[in-house]
């Protein structure tokens, strides 16, 4: 499947896991379940990392997409 768009990519990752870095410094890690066209996003079995340690599990969270600095798939 051709990704043209950002969108595209991030329709592509629905459903898997996924790394968000924060402009915090922190890290979330979960399942993508849904966002917006603000980059806005909803993680289901999500984990809070930071300095690569894991700080709590929060499962379901929001996160809004102006505080993301890089989304990328788990490999």
């Amino acid at each position: 499947m051709e990704t043209d768009r950002p969108l595209d990519t991030l329709n592509q990752a629905r459903g898997k896991r996924v790394i968000v870095e924060l402009k915090n410094q922190k890290q979330f890690i979960g399942v993508l379940k849904s966002f917006d066209i603000h980059i806005n996003i909803v993680l289901d079995d999500a984990e809070e990392h930071e300095a690569g340690e894991l700080k709590r599990k929060v499962g379901t969270c929001f996160i809004r997409g102006d505080t993301i600095i890089l989304l990328t798939p788990t490999k």
